[in-house]
């Protein structure tokens, strides 16, 4: 092939072939074709942290499959995304493809456009080695904190946890958050509303003697109520003023991920998922429309292009009308720190294309999104909207000391209003966005009183968190960049550090809590914002070429490897051993706690300093530690159960173990596969040990009771099993005539055998004598060539 271009899926592969010719075949990398090992650390810090990348396993046919498209004349545009991933994308598929000697162009664009398309072929630049540095560094860093983090937090804390430099620092948020809800004291106040008839409306106090109050408690309530009845009401002063209020900036990243939230319920996940494939074009075919319906979703940039505001305006005149339009475009700065990734906001590639003209051709969660996204853009560009606010101050009290205020809004021209109002996280809030009209009224007015109402408050603790504002403290603290908010959230909810309540807010988890506590004792500048968001200023300042990556390697590498090793042998695991009360068990009246052990999550009853020995169970995978309540705790220990008896009278029991559900009878063990030990009916076990017996009897060939070994034949056919432990059968020997002596034998010298170690060694320094000998051979061979 002529030309080949490699862009990172496919749905993109397949909407840009539609704009190339027969010389061009698009094909997809699937993301990232190389990355560090996953068994072990994949840097040298003795080798100033050389990366040691190997292609994705997953990623060898699609490899193989590219290779095929080239020849040694093979021009290839390596087209991944513009951002920093990218650009390590693109650096990545060169020598994973060999493809050093080829004619490489790396083309980028901000849009899936034929135009957009064919403009970046025709300004084709090297891969940017800053960018892909910058990238380098933070996925190095990332790895180093995650792989000499965890299995820290494994020995101190509990198997299978995990900490990470941005996830971390997202948990410890959330887990502050909490903290707070905790430690707030709700305070008193009261509201003291007036309710008018002749006309209706209504006012609530704002000043006493003057002055801005709040009533505190009944007493004070009660004194302002008989002072109230004591006097009338006049309405005193009318007070008018005209505000101005302009648009929200178009879309980056985050206010796109919250506005979704807010406006349309999706995750952050879900939003991002959406956005892409209106960015690839991945929708149904549009009439008098090819690629994609929106630029790229991966920005912290609010620039629109000069394009942009033009078609905005040509639509807003057409169809709102011209004083709807504004006769230079507004222009928005970013105020996010390290706001660089992209060069222009998120907004649909061709403006005149309205929302109800593809309606019929995408998904719904389609069709909301770019209607979202189209509205916020067409109101960037639109005029400012004129408000009328009226203030009605009216005097009342035995002394006229009390002042009530009622407020009313007008919306006097609409401006950009037309299209669109942002949404709020505050729902409260969002009604200031609709108009309140006060009824018309001569100031000198006494009112007519129906009803006066005071209502006793309290103060509210702050709010959790929502995914969306979430994104935006992470943001505004300078914590990760477009491309890590989504897969961020994803991941603390995944390990189950934070879960969404039922009203979509997040809460952390006790094992999120118990990892928190951990790194801030011991590793506080993880969990730092100041010190991450630092960190990111570095990867920009890489980015830019100011400073080499490995250098940020160096400063922060030395002192955390020190600090790990030191805590390994200081902290003691007993500090944060995982333990949540549940409850009483009502039968001995002792406590019931779920806890973490050596084997996993369980459930016990009673304490160690009982007289007593605890009884305990394992916490099965479909129920959780953190939120295992009572009755499922106590229904835990309904096990063992004995289900029956078989024909010779013996007990058939079920349990669960250290390897799962199971049946007993007497020595002989039947694992459950799929069968509750709950529920199992006697008809069932019976069914189920009988297959059992037959299959074993069928793949047993001989048995050497006392010496507990067996000849079975296998998935991959005969091998021998002594305990727990398997043994090949070597080449040439019959599973059926095999004797003792050669059972024994063949363990002995199996390389899992502490007797077959030496041997071992010996074996492998041959063949690796031998291997040497080959490679002489084959040096001396070329030489006489």
């Amino acid at each position: 092939m002529k030309n080949l271009v490699i862009v990172e899926s496919p749905a993109k592969a397949k909407t840009i072939s539609k704009f190339l010719g027969k010389d061009f075949v698009v094909m997809a990398s699937m993301g990232h074709v190389r990355d560090l090992p996953k068994s072990k650390l994949g840097f040298d810090p003795a080798d100033n942290f050389k990366p040691q990348y190997l292609i994705s396993t997953d990623k060898r046919k699609v490899i193989a499959d590219l290779k095929k498209q080239i020849s040694k004349d093979t021009t290839i545009y390596l087209a991944a995304d513009e951002d920093r991933e990218g650009e390590a994308i693109a650096w990545h598929l060169i020598p994973a493809l060999k493809i050093e000697k080829n004619p490489l162009k790396r083309i980028v664009f901000h849009e899936i456009t034929k135009d957009a398309i064919l403009d970046a072929l025709k300004h084709p630049r090297e891969v940017n080695q800053n960018l892909v540095d910058a990238q380098q560094a933070r996925r190095i860093l990332d790895r180093a904190v995650g792989y000499e983090l965890s299995p820290l937090l494994w020995k101190k804390v509990r198997y299978g946890l995990s900490a990470g430099r941005v996830q971390s620092v997202a948990v410890r948020i959330i887990v502050d958050r909490e903290n707070e809800i905790r430690a707030f004291v709700p305070e008193e106040f009261w509201k003291i509303k007036s309710d008018f008839k002749n006309p209706d409306f209504k006012a609530e106090l704002a000043k006493v003697d003057g002055k801005t109050v709040k009533v505190s408690n009944e007493q004070e309530a009660r004194a302002i109520e008989a002072s109230v009845h004591q006097g009338s009401f006049v309405l005193d002063n009318i007070e008018e003023k005209e505000s101005t209020r302009n648009p929200a900036a178009p879309f980056t990243t985050s206010t796109l991920q919250q506005e979704a939230s807010r406006k349309l319920g999706y995750s952050v996940k879900q939003t991002m998922i959406i956005a892409q494939q209106l960015y690839e074009g991945n929708v149904g075919n549009i009439p008098n429309h090819t690629g994609g319906l929106i630029t790229y979703m991966r920005t912290d940039s609010l620039n629109l292009s000069t394009v942009a505001t033009s078609a905005a305006k040509e639509v807003i005149e057409t169809q709102y009308g011209k004083e709807y339009s504004l006769s230079k475009p507004r222009v928005y700065k970013s105020k996010a720190k390290g706001a660089q990734e992209a060069h222009e906001a998120i907004r649909p590639v061709n403006m005149a294309l309205k929302p109800s003209e593809i309606k019929a051709y995408v998904d719904n969660a389609q069709f909301r999104l770019y209607s979202l996204i189209w509205k916020r853009t067409i109101a960037t560009q639109m005029a400012t909207a004129k408000i009328a606010n009226t203030t009605y101050k009216i005097v009342a009290g035995k002394d006229k000391e009390l002042e009530f205020q009622a407020k009313g809004q007008r919306i006097v021209f609409a401006g950009f209003m037309k299209a669109y109002t942002e949404g709020s996280d505050n729902p409260e809030s969002a009604l200031d966005s609709s108009e309140k009209i006060l009824p018309t009224i001569k100031q000198g007015t006494t009112l007519e009183l129906e009803n006066l109402e005071c209502e006793q408050n309290f103060t509210k603790p702050p709010s959790r968190y929502t995914e969306a504002s979430l994104v935006k403290k992470l943001e505004s603290e300078g914590i990760g960049r477009p491309s890590t908010y989504a897969p961020t959230i994803s991941t603390i909810q995944q390990r189950e550090y934070v879960v969404k309540t039922e009203d979509k807010k997040l809460a952390p988890t006790p094992t999120g809590e118990i990892v928190n506590s951990f790194l801030m004792d011991h590793f506080p500048e993880i969990v730092d914002l100041g010190f991450t968001a630092k960190v990111e200023e570095e990867f920009d300042d890489i980015a830019e070429g100011k400073i080499a990556w490995e250098q940020v390697m160096q400063a922060f590498y030395g002192g955390f490897k020190k600090s790990i090793d030191e805590k390994e042998e200081s902290i003691d695991r007993n500090d944060y051993a995982q333990i949540r009360e549940i409850g009483i068990d009502p039968k001995s009246g002792k406590p019931v706690s779920a806890r973490v052990g050596r084997f996993g999550p369980f459930v016990q009853i009673g304490t160690k300093d009982d007289e007593e020995k605890p009884k305990f169970v394992a916490i099965p995978d479909h129920l959780n530690m953190d939120t295992i309540t009572l009755d499922e705790a106590l229904y835990l220990f309904t096990l063992p159960r004995v289900v029956g008896q078989n024909e010779e009278g013996e007990d058939i029991v079920a349990n669960i173990g250290r390897f799962g559900p199971y049946l007993q009878i007497k020595t002989k063990f039947y694992s459950l596969k799929t069968d509750d030990p709950y529920t199992i009916e006697l008809p069932r076990a019976l069914e189920l040990i009988k297959e059992l017996d037959e299959a074993k009897a069928k793949s047993t060939i001989k048995v050497f009771e006392k010496e507990k070994i067996q000849v079975l034949i296998g998935q991959y056919g005969p091998y021998i099993k002594q305990g727990r432990k398997n043994y090949k059968i070597p080449k040439g020997l019959e599973a059926e005539e095999l004797t003792l002596e050669q059972c024994l034998d063949i363990i002995e010298k199996d390389p899992k055998s502490k007797g077959a170690k030496k041997t071992t060694k010996t074996t492998k320094k041959t063949a690796t004598t031998k291997k040497s000998t080959a490679k002489t051979t084959k040096k001396s061979s070329s030489a006489k060539k």
